[in-house]
Parts: structure tokens; sequence; C-alpha cells
């Protein structure tokens, strides 16, 4: 999150958000999915002419699309919740605000000498965030700067589709399957050694995976975990994964979890060119950074040593 963003949370935009009532207790989710409150179920909303009176409170009118540029203000992360499940609910924060407003105009709030400071200041915030937003879209990236930050952050552009077998050890965070032993460590490795053994000797590791992997989730999958990036996996297991090439079979690796035969079936690194996008969308707010610094050096910018505690000069 930018300085500027954070500046402009203490803002309207914040009150709006701190308006919603505090979520209540969630019923048991069913097995099969999860929701939260972050992450509502996708829900498709009506669409109407931008010029169209969505809001009306008083004299004051909002239309869709105004709607949308108040949405916009809002941190990234509230703008598909505000827009899409969560449209009435901001709405009503919108109309708390209008009320509230208004009846600060009846009582004359608007001529004090506070509103008229936090006015201002919240006037120059909202328009410093809109000017480093743009400042970061139209950056102009070096080529040069760009290759340089794909060579240094490559891996995070590997990807590798592997199998697996758990063996748990005692301890482990995964359940004892019904009717299994509790293994020791001495106990899990043997058996996972074995298992290898039998794998190289010509039995089908997805086989095996289904029948005496640990991990019920993959195991019923033939030991599938699909693609993982770095990252998504627990240390030891990721190292050994990526540090193997298709068709690969590991030693037993150890994870706190227990033991694990792991077969790789695919590795993927994305070109240059293929992420290009995401390599600018990483830099412009670095680049936005450094404008916003030589602007701060071409300001005159005086802060009150006393009242600041700092050395004099």
């Amino acid at each position: 999150m930018t300085l500027f963003r954070i500046l402009f949370l203490s803002s309207s935009a914040a009150w709006l958000l701190a308006q919603a009532p505090p979520p209540q207790p969630a019923p048991a989710p069913k097995p099969a999915v999860t929701m939260t409150m972050e992450n509502p179920a996708p829900k498709t909303m009506p669409v109407v002419p931008p010029d169209r009176v969505v809001v009306a409170v008083g004299d004051l009118t909002i239309t869709a699309a105004q709607f949308d540029q108040i949405i916009d203000a809002l941190p990234e992360q509230y703008r598909a919740v505000a827009r899409g499940s969560g449209r009435k609910q901001f709405a009503d924060n919108v109309v708390r605000i209008a009320v509230l407003a208004q009846e600060g105009k009846r009582r004359k709030l608007d001529e004090s000498s506070a509103y008229r400071t936090q006015s201002r200041f919240e006037d120059a915030s909202i328009l410093a965030n809109m000017t480093y937003e743009e400042i970061g879209k139209n950056a102009k990236l070096d080529e040069a700067d760009v290759r340089k930050y794909f060579e240094a952050h490559k891996a995070e552009f590997e990807q590798v589709r592997a199998r697996h077998i758990l063996i748990r050890v005692q301890g482990s965070p995964a359940a004892v399957r019904p009717g299994q032993k509790d293994l020791t460590e001495a106990e899990a490795l043997a058996k996972a050694q074995d298992l290898r053994k039998r794998i190289q000797a010509g039995e089908d590791f997805a086989q095996l995976a289904r029948q005496e992997s640990d991990d019920t989730g993959s195991g019923a999958k033939g030991g599938d975990l699909g693609f993982f990036r770095h990252g998504q996996m627990v240390p030891s297991f990721e190292e050994a994964a990526f540090a193997m090439q298709p068709g690969d079979l590991s030693e037993p690796v150890k994870t706190p979890f227990g033991y694990h035969v792991i077969k790789v079936e695919a590795k993927e690194s994305k070109s240059f060119e293929d992420v290009r996008p995401e390599l600018e969308r990483r830099l412009r707010p670095e680049q936005a950074q450094k404008t916003l610094e030589e602007l701060q050096k071409k300001s005159q910018v005086v802060l009150d040593p006393d009242f600041f505690g700092l050395a004099k000069k």
C-alpha cells in the first residue's frame, strides 16, 4: 500500500469502511466449500446507464458513474465487493455520510476552523493519491532494468508439476488413516524407501499413492499435486522438487508431515515476454516512488525543529 493510499484511508473512505456492521458468526462451512467475508460468492449485478442517478439524499444526487468513482478511491481489495455483492451495503454507508454531512451543514460545522483545515488536507490527500497513481501508470520503464529484474526473479516464474506419496510420522499434522499404525520416524523412513524401490522396479506410482499415501487429498488423485510455484510448498519439499527434472524420482524427503517420495512430471519456466506485463506492474510503483523523491528534493520543505524535536542546523 502506498503512502498516499494510507493517507487517504484516514479520510471518508476509511469512514465508509468503518460503518459496515461487525460480521456475525458464520455458520459452520460445508466440507467442500469455504467462503470468507473478504471473498464472498461471485454475484452478477445489474448494469445501468452511467448518467442514471442511483443514490439521492436530500439535494445530493450520485450517478452510477460517480458511484463507481467513489469505489475507485477504496483500497483495491475492497473494490470488487463494493461493485458486486456488497454494492447495497456500500451504498448504505455512502448514505450515512451524506445524511451526517447535511446535518453538519445545518449545524454550520462546515464554517469551523477544524472543518476547513481537515477538508483542505483531505482534498490534498485525494489529489496526491490520484497523482501518484497517474505517475505510476505513465512511468517509462527502462528495458534493461526490466530485464535485470526478470533475471533476478526468474525463479518466481518457474513451476513444477509433481506427484508424491506421504508416509506420516508420529506428531505429523496429517491425521492417521483409519486402520493404519502411527509410525515412528525410523518406520516411516523404511516404508518410504521400500515404496521407492517398488516404483523403481516398475510398480505404478499413482496406484501406490492411492493405496499408501497419508495425504488423502492428493492420494485419491494418484498423488497428483498439479503445478505449483516457489513458496507454495514447505521448504524442504520445494527444494527437492525444483532441483529435479521431469521423470526423476526422489529419495525420501523429510518435512514436518513425514517422508515424501516425489516424482516430477513437468517443469515450466515462463519467458521474459510471457511475464513482461507482470514485471512492469511490479516495477511501476518503484518508479513512482523515485519520481516522488525527486519532486520532494525540488520542493521547498520546512519543518519546525522545536515542534518536531529535530537538531537545529
